[in-house]
Parts: C-alpha cells; structure tokens; sequence
C-alpha cells in the first residue's frame, strides 16, 4: 500500500522504543495541542487575575492528556504506526481511552464557564453559546448510554473489519480524520461516566460503573479476534515493509494483545476516580447535614426521636 500521502519514508529501520519517541509532528494534531493548552493556560490566568483559584491538580491532568495526544501523534510513533498494526492500537488505545480521561479530570468545560464573560442583558457571548449546546438536544442523545456505548463498540468492529479502515489509511487526510474520531468518540463515552464537567446526562455513581464496564468487555473481545486469527485481518497491514524485519501475523497478534490489555487499564483508573469522587460527595452531603443541623438545633433528628418515643407509646 502507498502510503506517500502521508510523507512516510517506507524504509523505516526496525523498531525501537527510542526511534519510536523521536520527534516527528503531525501539523494538525501539534497545533491542536498547542492549542489546547494556550487556550487552558488562558481560563486558569484569567480567574487567578480575578482571585479565583483553580485546582492544581485538574491543570496536572489536562497537561498531561494534552501531551499523551503530542505523544502518540507528534512522535516517529505516528510514522510508525502506518506499517505496524500494533504501534497503530497504541495510537489508538491511547488516543481514544488514555488522553480522554485525562482530558476529562481537567474540567476543561467548567474552566470555560467559569472564565469567559457573562455578556450583557439581551446579548449572545461564547459564555451562552456554550451553555445553550450543554443544554442542547443534541448533547441529550450523544452523551446517552443507548448512543454512546454502540458508538464506542462500532469504533473498533465497524472500523477494523471492514473496508473503512484501509480506505482512511490511504491519505494523511483520512488518518487524521480517523485519529480525531477515536479522540472524539472517547470524550463522548467518558464524559458522562466521569461526571466532573456540567452535562444533559449525569448519572448516578452505580449507573456510571455499568456504562463504564458495559463497553470494556468488546474491547477485549476485539483484542482476542485479533490475537486468535490466523491470517491478517487488515489489509493496510498484511505486507509490513521487509526493513523493519517483522511478520504481519505477529504483529497482528501483538496489536490484538495492546487492544486487550488496554481494555483493563482504563477501567481501572476510572473506577479509581468514581470512587473518588463518590466518597468526596458523601463528605459534602455530610458537611451540609452538620452545618443544617447546627443552625436548626438538630430538628430533624429530634422529629424522628419522637416519631419513635410515639411508636413505642402506641405499641404499649
């Protein structure tokens, strides 16, 4: 296959971790991530100028997600990942499932509402715009389970397994084209599991663990098709170059193997922060309960003392 559309160099040396991290841009995805933490580093100025805090830990989060985007497609990994399928599923799984939830503890949306201006009375700003899209049909059914974990399935089975995936393949536009898609369609499955942004969809603590680990297991399953084949399954694939000295079978099950394992990963660091962030919400339920009940003298608790005194009246 030709992959000249997008500037690779066919004979690339056999590969290593080191040539992999060897500096090598997408312009599209190195301006995007400047981009992005331009625009981050904005917001957090803005409400420290205006005496406002912001977490450091949500800026630790989204640095970091923003750079494991640059890593995966500002590196040889991008070069790479055109004639390997499993320095693609690094792409991919990092891109789709790593730097989304990163991204997402960032609260990349709640800095926006907090930093930009409310315009004036009668007046449209990003402020509302951006509100008006939050509250939008639209956001209702892409963040809804039934759409985002078919969506998040399709992604893999849909893709890979069909002619889709090699057509992209064939242009540095379809790559690309195909690499945002994986970014977006792990913010859209995640954004409602992790809850840390305003949206239409907000579950319970209980109902996100079950959208969480009710798109996990197809992971797997993908991860195992493809360990389990017994001839290339993708034809972008099946005749690596001879320089990098690799057999598209192996590296056909290594990618499936990639595909499994990460399939855990992200599991259990959401799960971490669900945990979290649930225990944090009963702290402040908690908190709120002790200040009501400092102002009102602990009336509710002295209501059901005597609910319970009249029971016992009533039982002799």
């Amino acid at each position: 296959m030709d992959h000249g559309g997008h500037g690779m160099n066919m004979d690339l040396p056999p590969f290593t971790l080191g040539r992999g991290l060897e500096f090598s841009a997408d312009p599209f995805f190195l301006i995007g991530c400047a981009v992005a933490l331009a625009l981050y580093g904005y917001g957090v100025v803005r409400l420290r100028r205006r005496g406002d805090g912001w977490p450091v830990n949500r800026i630790v989060l989204f640095v970091i997600g923003v750079l494991s985007i640059a890593l995966v497609m500002c590196t040889r990994l991008n070069d790479y990942g055109m004639v390997m399928f499993s320095v693609h599923m690094v792409q991919h799984m990092v891109i789709s499932m790593v730097s989304p939830i990163l991204l997402l503890l960032g609260a990349p949306v709640t800095l926006a509402l907090r930093a930009l201006p409310v315009a004036g009375r009668g007046r449209t700003g990003p402020r509302e715009l951006l509100l008006k899209l939050l509250h939008s049909r639209y956001m209702k059914v892409v963040t809804h389970p039934v759409f985002t974990i078919p969506l998040f399935i399709a992604s893999l089975y849909g893709l890979y397994f069909t002619p889709l995936f090699d057509f992209l393949m064939e242009s540095k536009t379809g790559h690309i084209a195909m690499m945002v898609h994986f970014l977006a369609v792990g913010l859209v499955f995640f954004w409602p599991i992790m809850g840390v942004d305003p949206g239409p969809h907000r579950p319970g603590y209980v109902m996100r663990m079950l959208e969480l680990f009710a798109g996990m297991p197809f992971h797997a399953f993908f991860g195992i098709a493809l360990m389990m084949a017994s001839q290339p399954m993708v034809k972008a694939y099946e005749n690596p170059p001879a320089s990098l000295g690799i057999d598209a079978l192996g590296d056909q099950s290594a990618a499936g193997g990639i595909a499994w394992a990460f399939s855990e990963i992200p599991s259990v660091l959401v799960l971490i922060a669900l945990v979290f962030q649930w225990y944090r919400s009963d702290q402040r339920t908690a908190k709120r309960s002790d200040r009501a009940a400092d102002r009102d003298g602990d009336q509710e608790l002295k209501a059901y003392n005597a609910y319970l005194a009249s029971l016992q009246a009533r039982g002799q």
